[in-house]
């Protein structure tokens, strides 16, 4: 066995003429070859990482469960109005055009007091994507990425319907649904950013 040196690389030539011919003489060359000190590093770091106290790295899935982001985008919410309790969603259907993977489907219909409303909105989780277009898009902020992740199904067409994701009516009146702050919310400084009317800066001027 040589080494050549060349202007840009450095090769090890390995003289296959030279064979070990022997059980021992192949055991001595496996050894060599494949145990490095490099391993017995690693079995130390990994020995020492397991018997150190409270160094734990994994969790009792499911009966534990690590925090997420808000910002994380998982299954859909439709929220209601804080003020009312009425859903948010008036049925523009932003987000169903919006959508690419071609998986929001809504219905609409005229109410008693002659005003859209949604009568069927539903999400094939299926063929979902988890872009964020449908949240980031609605002007009312009544479609939100949750926190819930756990959908798996047995079927490929796994749909959400409005009565699975909308929040229950009990449970807004027992103060369950807070202001959304993941993804498809409004930022902090999101009223800064808001340009006002021509008239405001109008009346702004006259005050001044």
């Amino acid at each position: 066995m040589e080494r050549l040196n060349d202007r840009n690389c450095n090769y090890l030539y390995i003289n296959e003429e030279i064979r070990p011919l022997t059980s021992w003489e192949k055991f001595r060359q496996v050894c060599k070859r494949s145990i490095k000190g490099e391993l017995f590093v690693g079995l130390w770091i990994v020995f020492r990482e397991m018997v150190r106290k409270g160094n734990l790295a994994t969790v009792k899935y499911p009966f534990e469960k690590l925090p997420i982001s808000p910002r994380y985008r998982a299954i859909r919410k439709l929220l209601r109005l804080l003020e009312s309790g009425n859903e948010r969603c008036i049925g523009c259907g932003l987000c169903e055009k919006i959508c690419v993977a071609n998986c929001i489907r809504i219905d609409t219909s005229l109410g008693e007091d002659g005003r859209k409303k949604v009568s069927e909105y539903s999400i094939n989780f299926g063929r979902c994507i988890y872009c964020g277009f449908c949240a980031e898009v609605c002007p009312e902020l009544a479609i939100v990425h949750g926190g819930e992740y756990e959908n798996a199904s047995e079927q490929r067409a796994h749909f959400g319907l409005k009565e699975d994701m909308l929040t229950p009516i009990d449970i807004f009146k027992a103060g369950g649904q807070k202001e959304f702050p993941g993804y498809g919310s409004l930022s902090e400084n999101a009223s800064s950013l808001i340009k006002k009317t021509p008239l405001a800066y109008k009346e702004e001027k006259c005050t001044n």
